[in-house]
């Protein structure tokens, strides 16, 4: 997405014929639902700043630019190498606490961008222009003020605006980067913001103790459990129960942040062991639901049954895996909870499209959503042990992480390698299979879930497996 300059595409009165052209001239990729009272607002904010400054050239802005999968969206920003000027646009009647807790909000998005930020809003039903002080007070502003900060000598940025606004700046995992998640320089999309509201309203009207959500990986999950319970220890005394691994980042976050206790759970512990763990918390909320154990899930119903405790899940959705290679199936288990109240989580965020694409594919090939291009994934084959050997140490020399167990399932990595063995096959309906050895955790679940551990690339080694390397070929090619 490119600027535009408003004077020159509010020159027209046609709602149709702004939004037509505002595609034209910001190669925005869709056209935008332009109101009427937007277009005569902008044309209105243009005519003044055109007034002010007498050039034509400084009213280039990126006009209704929404950060990639968060929904933050910006009516009017400027950005040169050391400022960056944003202006909203009202036409009715708002008042100033809406006003300033706006401008207060996107100061803090733009805020990773290090630059000095100027924030403004014009109100055009009132022809009021108020500008948001250093010290975060609304105040009205003069038509000069703004007309000077747009003066600058110096370039504005016209490129593509979203190379600025990459969203790992944005949302982070509590695990990966537990010292931004106790700063909280984090930010929820609006899809966690909503799913986090519900809930929050559903304990303070105590309407049930059963509720939470679900995703593939990558959606955030975690972060959103974690906020909720940073939010709930404001009043409440709160504990997270651990499902996965304990990485030395929990175990950071338990000793810094008192507000919440953090507990990892083991399979052979006992009913006594984890009431006990249990003991005087106000709510509960319980990461990596998926890995619970059964008895773990009916012992938590129990004692929240018991003390009328509320509890909140966090699970991956794992639909593309084969039902007979999920050997249980906690999430069920989890779903069939009293008045259980269920949330899905459905953006990848953390995750490309492309990688997510693949990965659901390979894991059931009749999906059906083949794609022409996979730029990330890449794949070698290799006939025994020793060269599948070679093979993942050259690639971990090239930054990726070997997944080879459950080790990591808990954090996310740039780049992952995993190795496909030749126990590995495609049953008649498409699925990814494997022979299991008896009492193991499934090979298919856990190759899933290390695949799902990457953001920007994947790579896989196949040893001596031709009938997996063809269909993986395949999804990645094409039928020939």
């Amino acid at each position: 997405m490119k600027p535009v300059n408003i004077f020159a595409l509010t020159r027209t009165g046609k709602s149709k014929s702004i939004r037509r052209l505002e595609k034209q001239m910001s190669e925005r990729n869709y056209p935008l639902r332009v109101k009427e009272w937007e277009t005569e607002g902008l044309r209105i904010l243009s005519e003044k700043l055109f007034e002010t400054t007498g050039e034509y050239e400084k009213l280039y802005f990126y006009y209704s630019f929404q950060i990639p999968r968060l929904g933050k969206e910006f009516d009017l920003l400027q950005i040169t190498e050391e400022r960056v000027i944003n202006i909203e646009l009202k036409s009715g009647e708002v008042s100033d606490e809406k006003v300033r807790n706006q401008l207060r909000l996107n100061r803090q998005y733009l805020a990773m961008l290090g630059k000095t930020i100027h924030s403004y809003t014009f109100i055009s039903s009132e022809n009021r222009l108020v500008r948001l002080t250093k010290g975060g007070r609304l105040v009205k502003a003069q038509w000069e003020e703004l007309g000077n900060d747009l003066k600058e000598k110096a370039e504005c940025y016209t490129k593509e605006v979203e190379a600025l606004f990459r969203e790992d700046k944005y949302l982070i995992s509590p695990l990966t980067d537990p010292d931004r998640f106790l700063r909280r320089d984090y930010f929820l999309t609006s899809q966690q913001r909503d799913i986090r509201g519900k809930i929050l309203k559903s304990i303070a009207e105590a309407q049930g103790l059963f509720q939470g959500f679900t995703g593939l990986p990558g959606t955030g999950k975690t972060l959103l459990l974690y906020d909720i319970a940073m939010q709930l220890s404001k009043y409440e005394k709160v504990c997270v129960l651990h499902f996965g691994t304990f990485p030395s980042e929990l175990r950071r976050l338990n000793a810094l942040l008192k507000r919440i206790d953090f507990y990892f759970c083991r399979k052979e512990e006992s009913k006594e062991e984890l009431y006990q763990k249990l003991s005087g918390y106000s709510a509960i909320c319980v990461d990596e639901g998926h890995r619970m154990y059964p008895e773990a899930i009916s012992w938590l119903a129990e004692y929240a049954g018991e003390q009328h405790i509320p509890v909140i899940f966090s699970y991956d959705l794992e639909e593309a895996i084969c039902p007979a290679e999920r050997d249980r199936n906690p999430a069920a288990d989890i779903e069939r909870l009293p008045g259980y109240v269920k949330y899905r989580l459905t953006n990848r965020i953390r995750t490309n499209s492309e990688l997510s694409s693949f990965v659901q594919t390979m894991m059931q090939t009749s999906r059906g959503c083949w794609r022409k291009e996979f730029h990330s994934v890449s794949v070698t084959y290799a006939n025994d042990p020793a060269e599948a050997e070679v093979f993942l140490e050259n690639f971990q020399k090239n930054g990726y992480v070997f997944i080879d167990s459950d080790k990591a399932f808990c954090k996310e990595f740039e780049r992952v390698v995993m190795l496909v063995e030749e126990s590995f096959y495609y049953d008649a309906e498409g699925y990814l299979r494997a022979q299991n050895e008896p009492g193991s955790e499934s090979a298919v679940r856990t190759l899933f879930h290390g695949l799902c551990r990457a953001k920007s690339g994947l790579a896989i080694v196949i040893r001596d497996n031709e009938a997996v390397l063809e269909k993986v070929l395949e999804i990645l090619q094409g039928r020939e």
